[in-house]
């Protein structure tokens, strides 16, 4: 079964994308990570930066080794929390979150 991110951001907008469609986890700031996807609206590759969408993160200062591990943990877990296929990596609006050091997510289409 293929696993998917999922993210809602404070506005109720949603964004869901293929674990495999993951091009790039970085960190842009102390409190800032960027998760680049393939764009889900241009259909490109993600990989040039023009056609990708970002997840934008916003982390408490100095947990940005913690998040990247825990999402990198979440999409090669197996087991009773996982067998739905659905990550949660971030919901503001049921403040649900993959590591506690996320306190926001904004969701950033390629249009």
């Amino acid at each position: 079964m293929e696993k998917y991110f999922l993210f809602v951001d404070d506005a109720d907008d949603v964004a869901m994308y293929p674990v495999g469609k993951l091009a790039a986890v970085t960190c842009a700031a102390d409190t800032t990570i960027l998760m680049k996807f393939a764009s889900g609206v241009a259909g490109g590759t993600g990989a040039g930066g023009t056609e990708a969408d970002t997840i934008t993160l916003t982390i408490d200062a100095g947990t940005e080794v913690a998040v990247m591990k825990s999402i990198a943990q979440a999409a090669n877990a197996t087991g009773p929390g996982y067998n739905d296929g659905v990550i949660v990596v971030a919901d503001d609006v049921n403040s649900v979150y993959v590591n506690s050091g996320i306190t926001a997510a904004a969701i950033g289409l390629d249009t």
